[in-house]
């Protein structure tokens, strides 16, 4: 199969649903016009779909391994990273003074999105690094920003977070690693780490592991883990690498997909590193990078099912089978009704991921309060949405193809196997969902409400070009809101965390239908305004009965005693 970025179809969004314009008509993206974004996604299509997507089998056929204590990667996957790396496109949105373009995110996002579909196991690796470089941007002391920033943003060095242990998940605060001063400002790091994604590479002269620790004093849990920056080789004189540090990768992880990443068992015996941020504080600066790798891996989701659903619609345009008005499955009802939901979820996913982008960067340019909330509220729609998007076209796509879905040369079934993880990276989507019900409900809803508010002033508007459509998205939004209120109103957690998923699941639905009709407003009787309407029909009443669950409380889903769910 031949991958093609969407790139006209980012350019869509940006341009009609996204609101870029008011990203550039900031002081701080100024620079970064129409012709500048359209010139930037056409150059890193050609990147994706030329250097990249040829990996794609080559990562899972031959997956990485480790030879005597020495990460070998895939075959062109080195040639693939320096591609990556010369063309500026791990520090598009890093910051100038480091060596970066400083553009916005949600060019950056599309980007990312585009460089998932083509090779999602290699863009792995400059995603760690990006989210690395935000960490150290904002946290990290002004000598570690120097040293460091230009090496990650040229890609010279990478980067990696390690946060989970084998005995802490995603409890963190479980964590048992521990960091003891060494008297000169650096730190003695020791501990276990895995699940870490490009914990090492042969193509990069150094990497840089961003690692979770607890000083003698810390407390327990959280509120006692500091973040350490600790480098696979240390830094000379002069800044490059030298004498090797006291950290190894132990071993690769076994996986079910993604197999031209390298997920890591990470060893510390001792190892020297230096504070990032305060003592104690190291949650909060990981949460930068975290947050970052959130929008990123939902982006993911999004690309991997990109490929799926392209690699999905080529093999029903030339397969011939039954009776149908071109003779191939692509005009079988059923066939159709997949690929056209496969279509319709991803630009719902995409224009969400866009739109939470865009709201970073409005507070990056403005520094408006609002525009944080939004962003906040945002981030755990796009990365669920976005993963359990690609999730279901992925394996949407497998049922396309029918039993040649599931032989694996025909390369179906590696969309679904590498795109599943996503919906467990980054706090599960349960956990997304439960932060968006609590911590991003503890403003009594008002991010939630004020989008809301836009969604049906949207609507308003779309009633005299589109009625119908435009009557059905202001109904569900309707709906939306008065479970909005009911969730607020709970008292006990457990009422709103039962129908957390339920709930963040509906409110992408409206959100999907929300950017649907702004599309079908900017492409009268075009293609997008026919596939505005199968959403807006078919897909988006689904939101009723996510809706209903959303508020059935928690007394339901305890009504099982353990015992009798091993009955």
């Amino acid at each position: 199969m031949t991958f093609r970025s969407p790139v006209a179809e980012y350019e869509f969004l940006l341009k009609h649903v996204a609101g870029y314009d008011r990203i550039a008509a900031t002081d701080r993206f100024a620079d970064a016009t129409a012709d500048v974004v359209s010139a930037i996604l056409t150059e890193a299509g050609k990147m994706c779909d030329g250097v990249m997507a040829p990996l794609q089998r080559d990562g899972d056929l031959t997956p990485a391994r480790l030879e005597n204590g020495v990460l070998r990667t895939s075959p062109g996957f080195a040639d693939g990273y320096k591609a990556i790396a010369e063309g500026g496109w791990i520090g598009i949105s890093a910051p100038e003074e480091y060596g970066g373009m400083g553009l916005p995110l949600t060019l950056a996002t599309a980007v990312n999105e585009m460089m998932a579909g083509a090779c999602l196991s290699l863009q792995l690796a400059p995603l760690m690094s990006q989210g690395q470089i935000e960490a150290l941007e904002h946290h990290a002391s002004d000598a570690l920003k120097e040293l460091y920033l230009p090496k990650l943003i040229s890609g010279e060095w990478s980067g990696t977070m390690n946060l989970t242990e084998p005995q802490a998940g995603s409890d963190v605060g479980a964590l048992s690693s521990k960091a003891v001063a060494n008297g000169d400002g650096t730190y003695a790091v020791t501990g276990q780490k895995i699940f870490i994604s490009w914990g090492d590479n042969d193509f990069c002269e150094n990497v840089c592991h961003l690692v979770l620790a607890r000083l003698p004093d810390g407390v327990p849990g959280t509120k006692g883990i500091s973040l350490f920056l600790v480098p696979k080789y240390l830094p000379d004189a002069d800044g490059n690498p030298g004498k090797a540090n006291d950290l190894k990768v132990v071993s690769l992880e076994h996986k079910m997909g993604l197999h031209g990443s390298p997920t890591c068992v990470m060893q510390y015996d001792g190892a020297t590193g230096w504070l990032v941020g305060k003592e104690h504080g190291g949650m909060a600066a990981m949460f930068t990078m975290m947050n970052n790798a959130r929008l990123g891996v939902g982006g993911q989701g999004v690309g991997a099912g990109e490929g799926a659903y392209q690699q999905a619609l080529a093999y029903a345009l030339e397969r011939k089978q039954g009776k149908s008005a071109s003779g191939v499955i692509a005009d079988h009802a059923d066939v159709r009704r997949m690929l056209m939901e496969m279509k319709a979820d991803l630009f719902a996913a995409r224009a969400i991921l866009l739109a939470c982008a865009q709201a970073i960067d409005m507070q990056t340019a403005t520094g408006d309060a609002g525009w944080a909330a939004r962003a906040a509220f945002l981030t755990p729609i796009a990365k669920a949405f976005g993963t359990d998007t690609g999730i279901r076209v992925a394996e949407t796509g497998v049922q396309v193809h029918g039993g040649m879905g599931f032989i694996e040369e025909t390369g179906a079934a590696q969309f679904y196997r590498d795109v599943r993880v996503t919906a467990i990276y980054e706090g599960t989507n349960g956990i997304q969902a439960m932060d968006l019900v609590a911590r991003k409900m503890m403003d009594g809803g008002e991010a939630a409400f004020a989008l809301i508010e836009e969604i049906e002033e949207q609507a308003e508007r779309a009633r005299a070009s589109h009625p119908n459509m435009a009557e059905a998205v202001w109904q569900a939004c309707e709906s939306l809101r008065e479970a909005t209120e009911w969730l607020v109103a709970q008292q006990d957690l457990q009422d709103r965390f039962a129908g957390a998923v339920p709930f963040l699941k509906a409110f992408a639905r409206v959100l999907g239908g929300h950017y649907h009709l702004a599309a079908a407003m900017a492409d009268p009787g075009g293609a997008r305004e026919k596939l505005a309407r199968f959403y807006i029909n078919r897909m988006l009443p689904e939101h009723a009965g996510l809706l209903a669950h959303a508020q059935a409380g928690a007394e339901g889903a305890f009504a099982l005693s353990l015992d009798e769910l091993a009955g």
